[in-house]
């Protein structure tokens, strides 16, 4: 199975502007992203997806393969697939793993256990979860997960599901991690689809898929990851990193 990543990567970002190049422990956040993916020895290759010349300065100053794509994508998926569609006319290319630039804490680990469902060749998308800490359980910027016994995603949820009725405390609650690996068919028809419903009114893009019957497919992992979507959570990061170093 040939499988590159992608990392779209914006400087665009409301809540934290310029995110993808502050620094976290002494680098820029997205030179952690590269890595993590580049260590993983079942990726062939790592792209950079991005806009932003500046970004693209940096990629080329570390030796960072990169691609200048649209600025007028919606989201990072987007931005994903323009690069897959150019890939693809290339070389041949099985799978696309998306890493989200602000995922600095993401792991060989997690790009390896993203790819474990998609051994199967009749699986089209891939995803990751891991146990749910405490103070995620009910917090909203969290997404939690649901899956079957073939790990066959069934929803997800910014709300704390399943809802323990009883209080009996027998269900493990389970946190999304936003890393996906996708077929090229799955990721084209993905982008060619509206908005949905439960995408809408969750704000969480991988719904469109189930709610147009394409299955995701989910592997556990014992490593937990923060996005970086605030000034406090650049903290935090940073402070993890600095003592894993």
């Amino acid at each position: 199975m040939n499988a590159i990543a992608i990392i779209p990567a914006r400087l665009a970002s409301t809540r934290l502007p310029r995110k993808i190049l502050r620094e976290i422990a002494g680098r820029p956040m997205l030179a952690h992203v590269y890595e993590a993916a580049a260590n993983s020895k079942l990726v062939s290759d790592v792209i950079v997806a991005t806009d932003s010349d500046e970004i693209m300065a940096v990629c080329k100053k570390n030796g960072w393969n990169a691609r200048m794509t649209s600025d007028q994508h919606k989201s990072g998926t987007d931005r994903v697939n323009e690069v897959a569609r150019s890939i693809s006319a290339e070389t041949m290319i099985d799978v696309f793993i998306n890493v989200q630039g602000d995922e600095p804490l993401a792991r060989v680990e997690h790009i390896d256990a993203l790819l474990g469902p998609m051994q199967n060749p009749d699986v089209l998308v891939s995803t990751v979860m891991t146990p749910a800490p405490a103070a995620d359980i009910a917090n909203s910027n969290a997404v939690k997960v649901v899956v079957n016994k073939q790990g066959r995603a069934l929803y997800f949820s910014r709300s704390t599901i399943p809802f323990d009725r009883d209080k009996t405390a027998e269900f493990r609650y389970m946190k999304h991690l936003g890393l996906y690996a996708y077929r090229k068919a799955a990721l084209d028809r993905f982008c060619t689809l509206p908005e949905s419903a439960l995408e809408r009114s969750e704000r969480l893009e991988q719904l469109r898929f189930l709610e147009n019957g394409i299955d995701i497919y989910v592997s556990e992992t014992q490593h937990d990851t923060i996005g970086v979507d605030t000034e406090e959570d650049l903290q935090r990061v940073d402070s993890i990193l600095r003592q894993r170093t």
